[in-house]
C-alpha cells in the first residue's frame, strides 16, 4: 500500500531539516508535486520584490528525488553549517547532477 500524502510530507520534511517547509500538492495528473521552502533564503521576483527560495518538481519517487536533489544543493551552496538528515545522500545528489550535466 502506497503511502500517505500526510505521510510522505512528514518523511521529506523529517529529511530536510529545520531551515525547510515541505509542501506535497497533488498536480493535475492526480501525482504529487514536492514543494521545498528554504526558510532564511529571499530571491528576487521581477516585478515584485522577492520571494522565498525554493524548489518545486512534480511526480512520485522521482519528484521527491528530483527535489531533495536540488534542496541538498542549495543546502551546501548556501547553508554550509546547516544539519539535515538529507545530507547523508549529498554523493548521490552530486552525481545525477553529473549525469544530467553530462547528458546535456
Amino acid at each position: 500500500m502506497p503511502a500517505s500524502r500526510s505521510a510522505r510530507q512528514r518523511k521529506a520534511s523529517a529529511e530536510a531539516g529545520p531551515l525547510a517547509e515541505v509542501r506535497i500538492d497533488v498536480s493535475p495528473d492526480d501525482s504529487f508535486a514536492y514543494k521545498i521552502t528554504c526558510t532564511e533564503c529571499e530571491v528576487p521576483r521581477p516585478g515584485t520584490g522577492t520571494r522565498a527560495w525554493s524548489t518545486r518538481r512534480p511526480g512520485e519517487d522521482n519528484g521527491y528525488m528530483a527535489a531533495m536533489d536540488r534542496w541538498i544543493l542549495h543546502l551546501t551552496a548556501k547553508h554550509p553549517g546547516a544539519e539535515a538528515p538529507c545530507l547523508s545522500y549529498l554523493p548521490a545528489a552530486q552525481a545525477r547532477l553529473q549525469e544530467r550535466r553530462d547528458a546535456r
